[in-house]
């Protein structure tokens, strides 16, 4: 006897037996038992859910010799045929290769007829969608008013191109993608009833390749099978498929949160080096990150089922927990779905990953850092242009130099700094934000603290805690050498998180902001011409078209 695929061998005989429709299954069942039977029924989901192996077993539970109800028997002579395909009166029709309105009407003709050994005529129509304007509208009557001996069972993966008088017309069942989970399941039930030695992780990497679909999925097992001659493992299977697993982005993702930037090039080379998929890589990290956010929340559970990660793998995903910090979290999961998006604008995928995990580092709170001054290159061109930068300079010195004096540091210049710093007060922090010449995030962590003291050099900073999520080392730094250059002295800086601050720098901006607007709408509301409009045609003044000028 030939070889039968698994995808055909394993096709469901009876509804228990389907995988992961148990709301379809539960109102399928209940009609029968109830004999509360609708005349057609549109079944929609992607590639390989269960459409046509539902319609068989439709099928079969109306014909069974046994009678109608929603466990056929499986081994009448009605049953056996639908399984094989051979049963007269149930009648599987293909829409794409049949579309026309000749085979709609040819087919309705024959509907006319009684069931030759059968209880009911079934007609299952596949990709319904695909039949013309023409052939839909020749089937409207009879489908809204079929013969009695007559059932419709339509299928399709995009409903969105059905007509919506045929919709009106039937009992709708949307069939769900299958999870990981379930597939992962049902493939190692599969492999033991096969006798085939396997690993978890091989079938959650074919589980999640599948896509949603049993019968892709045993199409993957059926290849795995082969490449492995009888043996699924993880490694094969990954070889094979040419992707990533978890297993190898929770090493990565360990070397993100340690900053190990040496070893996140090694692993970005070895998986360029196995032609591994870069995509799939970065669907895997952000799958890791829900799964690390979940632990993080005491949702451990939930947590492992999310991520269908094994024992071991879990284990070291809770470590991790415990070692990266929540925002950052969400840092990894941002970044890596963003350069998902972008990988294809990428000089090629592995550098477009390389980079997304250096802008994690970049952006890690423990070990992101001020950019380092690069190394002098000495070459005749540097050595000539910097020759010419220092003449130019030395010259300038010399010519402003009694206008300049008071701003070179020196001795007799820490006197004054002392007087900078003494006369300084808490309240006037927001004035001096605007005098640092701050940018970016260091700007906005200025902009939202408040002043709490300035002594012995160290200036202690009140921030919110709703903006703690500003506080990153590179900032402190920035605004730390811009109060040194302030007051010529060498300043910490120090922030306490509160709950609340007094007036900050961005308060007072928010508030001449909306004076500025306030008076703006004033001016206008009360400009003689547009007075005369508003009565003259009974304009309107619309709201948010107004703007303050600025300046």
């Amino acid at each position: 006897m030939s070889y039968q695929v698994l995808a055909r061998k394993w096709r469901p005989k009876t509804f228990d037996s389907l995988v992961g429709q148990d709301a379809v299954v539960r109102a399928l069942t209940h009609a029968l038992d109830a004999n509360r039977l609708h005349h057609a029924y549109l079944l929609t989901g992607t590639r390989g859910v269960g459409k046509t192996t539902i319609a068989r077993i439709l099928a079969k539970a109306l014909n069974c010799e046994q009678g109608v109800s929603s466990s056929p028997c499986g081994v009448c002579s009605a049953c056996q045929q639908i399984d094989a395909g051979r049963f007269v009166d149930y009648i599987e029709m293909d829409a794409a290769s049949n579309r026309g309105v000749d085979e709609m009407v040819q087919l309705l003709e024959q509907a006319a007829f009684m069931p030759s050994v059968g209880r009911y005529k079934v007609y299952m129509i596949d990709e319904v969608h695909q039949l013309t304007a023409h052939a839909f509208n020749a089937m409207l009557k009879t489908l809204e008013e079929p013969p009695a001996h007559v059932k419709f069972i339509l299928a399709t993966t995009d409903p969105q191109k059905i007509l919506v008088t045929v919709l009106s017309r039937c009992l709708q069942f949307n069939l769900r993608q299958v999870s990981p989970m379930q597939l992962t399941s049902h493939l190692s039930t599969v492999l033991a009833g096969e006798g085939i030695q396997t690993d978890a992780k091989a079938l959650e990497l074919i589980a999640r390749a599948a896509g949603g679909s049993v019968r892709d999925a045993l199409s993957l097992l059926d290849q795995a099978i082969a490449h492995g001659a009888g043996v699924v493992q993880a490694d094969q299977v990954s070889q094979m498929l040419g992707t990533s697993n978890l297993s190898r982005m929770l090493s990565m993702l360990d070397a993100l949160i340690a900053g190990d930037v040496s070893s996140i090039r090694e692993q970005t080379h070895q998986m360029a080096s196995a032609a591994l998929s870069f995509e799939s890589a970065l669907d895997d990290l952000a799958r890791l990150a829900v799964a690390l956010q979940l632990m993080q929340f005491d949702v451990a559970e939930g947590a492992q089922e999310f991520s269908s990660l094994a024992e071991d793998d879990a284990a070291q995903l809770s470590r991790l927990a415990c070692q990266c910090s929540r925002p950052y979290a969400q840092l990894i999961y941002q970044v890596v779905t963003r350069a998902r998006a972008d990988l294809r604008l990428a000089p090629d995928p592995a550098h477009g990953f390389l980079m997304a995990m250096l802008r994690l580092l970049t952006v890690h709170p423990g070990h992101g850092a001020v950019a380092q001054p690069m190394p002098v290159v000495a070459s005749s061109v540097a050595t000539s242009v910097t020759s010419a930068q220092s003449a130019a300079q030395k010259t300038s010195a010399k010519m402003d130099e009694p206008a300049m004096s008071h701003k070179i540091p020196s001795a007799h210049s820490a006197p004054a700094a002392q007087t900078a710093t003494s006369t300084f007060e808490p309240t006037d922090w927001p004035q001096l934000v605007d005098e640092l010449g701050l940018k970016g995030m260091a700007r906005e962590l200025a902009q939202h603290s408040a002043c709490r003291s300035l002594a012995d050099g160290e200036v202690v900073l009140n921030l919110p805690a709703t903006h703690r999520q500003l506080l990153m080392p590179a900032s402190e730094q920035r605004l730390a050498q811009a109060l040194t250059d302030k007051f010529g002295v060498q300043t910490r800086v120090r922030f306490d998180v509160v709950e609340q601050v007094g007036v900050t720098a961005a308060v007072l901006k928010k508030e001449a902001a909306e004076e500025r607007m306030n008076n703006a709408v004033a001016a206008i509301e009360s400009d003689p011409v547009v007075q005369e409009l508003i009565d003259v045609f009974d304009a309107k003044l619309i709201d948010g078209s107004i703007r303050p000028l600025v300046g």
